[in-house]
């Protein structure tokens, strides 16, 4: 199997979009998707506070899948038991299932309503998912676990440590699940079993076959932290994550084969991580060094082939061409945002000798200057805020072919407006 991660925390694609995406995945070796919803998934219900403004009908939810089907890809939803469920400790209602009162992060595996609420929430994705043989349930980086009052009280009446604790409440998953959904196959994160002794694994267990994957390297920096380069390809794994949430870099590739990737995977509230279209090369070269077992020249030949580029250099995490893939165009223009509009405006506001002379703060506050000086670089200043003005207008336009509105101006105001937002002002007193 090897499946691509959809983490959909925060840019969920329009279904439009995956139209075009699900096919090149199946093109470039992809035979599965691993969908994690979050507040995507249309909860219903007493879950209905869940869902994003913007979540994805039951419609939405059948033409993804009959979308798989049709590219031969299986559909693994993933529902998080564990860790990574701000999305529902942040609302008020649940709060009292927090492990650790003041943090959203992870489950109080103690309160019986903690396994009452995932049984709803498993059997309402599960449910709409009658054709998938695997279910994905998380369980990784269960931050702040033993750190609450009830686990305390357990591990002291239990003789049991946090590792203990943690099988005890996968086990009561498990068991729901088989009991519930016979024949259905389990996966989960493995970061947490490795920190469990050998001794507490045996004498616990989880009572039934569990696959635990290996991350592979990230079309999207998921598995790196905000301040790293792109994460290089291990050998042999199968899982590629394409998350929503991280820090936004330049558009870039995998480095090399062969090395472990640091499991880290950011969560509801960080801000929004590299936008697909962005990470599709990469993603296909990700892709293609699985299928060949390595970026061998039939690989590389491949990816320029599929994507319509020119050449990729792995070392300078670069590729040359217009590019023929879905979105390309808001790929260009990220790197248009990326390598030109904050050095250009800061190069006009902090290089130009009559701005920082005669129409300084100070200036501008008090509204005078000499229009000798001001017409200096007045009309330099004022095409470049056109042009840019215009630029992203049309980068807007892209993106809302492809996002809902809520990541379009979340995005804007990461990467566009805290610079673009410094000439508009210098403008607008200008004037």
């Amino acid at each position: 199997m090897r499946l691509v991660h959809l983490d959909l925390k925060g840019a969920a694609p329009r279904v439009s979009y995956l139209e075009q995406v699900f096919p090149l995945l199946s093109q470039l070796g992809a035979n599965g998707v691993l969908i994690e919803y979050e507040d995507m998934f249309p909860f219903k219900g007493e879950l209905e506070i869940l869902r994003s403004p913007y979540a994805y009908s039951e419609e939405d939810i059948e033409r993804i899948q009959q979308l798989a089907e049709q590219h031969k890809l299986e559909v693994v939803p993933l529902v998080q038991t564990f860790g990574h469920v701000e999305f529902i400790l942040k609302h008020e209602k649940y709060q009292h299932l927090r492990e650790v009162e003041r943090f959203p992060n992870s489950f109080n595996p103690h309160v019986p309503d903690t396994l009452a609420l995932l049984k709803t929430i498993l059997s309402q994705v599960i449910e709409k998912h009658r054709h998938s043989t695997w279910i994905h349930i998380g369980a990784d980086e269960v931050f702040h676990l033993g750190e609450g009052m009830d686990s305390k009280n357990w591990m002291s009446h239990n003789k049991g440590d946090v590792g203990t604790m943690y099988l005890k409440h996968i086990k009561e998953v498990l068991s729901f699940l088989t009991a519930q959904y016979w024949g259905l196959r389990v996966l989960m994160w493995d970061d947490m079993l490795r920190k469990i002794s050998v001794g507490a694994l045996r004498g616990e267990g989880t009572g039934t076959e569990v696959v635990a994957p290996v991350p592979g390297s990230s079309a999207a920096p998921t598995v790196c932290p905000p301040w790293q380069a792109s994460p290089p390809v291990p050998a042999g794994a199968y899982v590629l994550l394409c998350g929503s949430r991280g820090s936004m870099r330049s558009p870039r590739l995998p480095l090399a084969a062969g090395t472990n990737v640091p499991s880290l995977l950011y969560d509801h509230y960080s801000v929004l991580c590299e936008l697909l279209p962005v990470s599709i090369p990469s993603l296909a070269i990700c892709l293609q060094t699985l299928v060949n077992g390595g970026f061998t020249e039939e690989a590389k030949r491949k990816v320029l082939d599929v994507l319509g580029l020119e050449s990729v250099q792995l070392e300078q995490s670069t590729c040359e061409g217009r590019g023929a893939f879905p979105g390309v165009e808001i790929y260009h223009m990220v790197e248009q945002v990326n390598g030109h509009l904050k050095e250009s405006i800061l190069k006009a506001l902090e290089e130009e000798s009559a701005i920082k002379g005669w129409f300084s703060p100070y200036h501008r506050k008090r509204q005078f200057g000499n229009p000798r000086n001001m017409e200096s670089f007045g009309s330099k200043v004022l095409k470049l805020h056109e042009d840019w003005e215009s630029f992203v207008r049309d980068l807007r336009a892209q993106l809302e072919r492809i996002y809902f509105p809520d990541t379009v101006e979340e995005w804007m105001e990461e990467n566009v407006n805290p610079y673009l937002d410094q000439l508009r002002d210098l403008v607008r007193d200008y004037r």
